[in-house]
């Protein structure tokens, strides 16, 4: 099976709930991130973070490119020609047919550009043969409801299937707003919220991380 994670925006846990991901897949796991942006050559990015959180050893990343800007932007201002979507869903549907699971971790938001063409995370799924499920990332607080309802509704209107939306970030203490939140997400999106992941996690270490990982979902 192939998971793909996207956010409802930047910056909302995608990377940590990625870990998470890979903590319940077990041994026979791959982690792909097709473009990294903002890291310079030798820096740690997203996938360093999701092998230490986890302990997933088999990770793929793609394209890295220096400025933290969306892929496509980085890259024509890098004078870098990105690999098509058609390409990455390739070699994606190649590593299912070795891993049990293939977890996917988008850029920025659904809809940010992943080739030259502009094509996007959606565009890449509708490449893959392998079975697949987007997981959809999202914020705790105000602007959350709109946010993740487009987002899914942006997914089924390309008949893309939705298993369920994490909360990237859950606070010790939620204010009104993110409790309500809470209850409204599945009727505003229509599908669950299948997990919340507590806020600061991400400093955890290894050990602590994959031990908690299980109460976090339903």
């Amino acid at each position: 099976m192939i998971i793909v994670v996207t956010g409802t925006d930047t910056d909302v846990g995608k990377t940590v709930v990625t870990a998470a991901l890979a903590v319940l897949a077990g041994e026979s796991v791959v982690v792909v991130k097709p473009a990294q942006t903002g890291v310079l050559p030798g820096e740690p990015g997203d996938l360093a973070e999701v092998g230490r959180l986890s302990g997933a050893t088999v990770l793929h990343e793609g394209v890295r490119l220096p400025e933290p800007l969306a892929p496509t932007t980085a890259a024509r201002r890098a004078g870098i020609v990105l690999p098509s979507v058609e390409e990455c869903a390739a070699s994606i549907d190649d590593l299912a047919r070795t891993y049990e699971t293939v977890l996917v971790e988008g850029a920025g938001g659904l809809l940010v550009g992943l080739d030259a063409e502009g094509n996007n995370l959606a565009d890449l799924a509708e490449h893959l043969t392998s079975p697949f499920q987007f997981v959809v990332v999202a914020r705790a607080g105000l602007g959350t409801l709109n946010h993740a309802g487009l987002t899914v509704e942006a997914l089924r209107s390309r008949g893309l299937p939705v298993e369920g939306l994490v909360i990237g970030s859950w606070p010790a203490e939620p204010d009104l707003a993110e409790r309500c939140n809470l209850e409204d997400l599945p009727a505003t999106t229509g599908v669950p919220v299948i997990a919340r992941i507590p806020a600061g996690v991400g400093g955890w270490s290894r050990e602590e991380f994959r031990a908690a990982v299980p109460g976090w979902f339903e």
